[in-house]
């Protein structure tokens, strides 16, 4: 992977996390009810289920790109065509009120491990998401797995740096997250931006 194809994927990465879902609303819960010291342990079964997810994916598409030399353009037009998906959904989308409930019984480190993990984990859109994007920035001249590798620790890293901001600055995020013409604001933003990304994986050649 050249450094080129590998800042591509790592600005990549900060929109994925950036963009809020079922990971940073469990974030900011375990910020609100437990604090950032507590409440981070969250973040770490959400890396985990994460892990599991790039590995079915690695594992999956090594086999379809070694049996099927026509397979790499099959995914990469599913890529382009979902993230233009995305593009329209998020532009789309309905201003929603996002309720926190306050949990009046505190969760040990291993319960917030747990908990992380499975809200990932439940996702079914999480592994069509990283099937659409993680097989573009292969080179498949190289072999696949020390690529997986990078892309799954520099994924992790930067995730874990976006759900430690969500965690602690919970109440912050929040606030602007309940302003209707706020919500709109970032919708349409992370809109532009999906369709940007489809743009530039319609351009990627192997």
């Amino acid at each position: 992977m050249s450094f080129q194809i590998w800042l591509a994927y790592m600005l990549a990465c900060w929109v994925i996390s950036i963009s809020p879902g079922a990971g940073a609303i469990a974030s900011m819960s375990s910020g609100l009810n437990y604090g950032f010291k507590h409440g981070y342990w969250n973040a770490l079964g959400l890396q985990l289920a994460l892990l599991v997810q790039i590995g079915i994916v690695a594992a999956g598409a090594g086999v379809l790109f070694a049996t099927t030399p026509w397979a790499f353009w099959v995914v990469k037009w599913f890529g382009v065509s979902y993230l233009l998906y995305l593009a329209y959904m998020q532009w789309r989308a309905p201003i929603q009120t996002i309720k926190i409930q306050q949990d009046s019984r505190p969760k040990s480190r291993s319960k917030l491990v747990l908990y992380g993990f499975l809200v990932n984990m439940s996702n079914p859109k999480a592994i069509v998401f990283l099937l659409a994007v993680l097989p573009q920035f292969l080179d498949l001249s190289q072999p696949q797995w020390p690529q997986y590798i990078i892309m799954a620790m520099t994924m992790v890293i930067i995730d874990l740096i976006v759900m430690a901001g969500y965690t602690g600055l919970a109440s912050k995020v929040l606030r602007l997250l309940k302003s209707p013409q706020q919500q709109k604001y970032m919708n349409r933003t992370f809109a532009v931006l999906f369709a940007c990304a489809a743009s530039l994986l319609s351009l990627v050649h192997q």
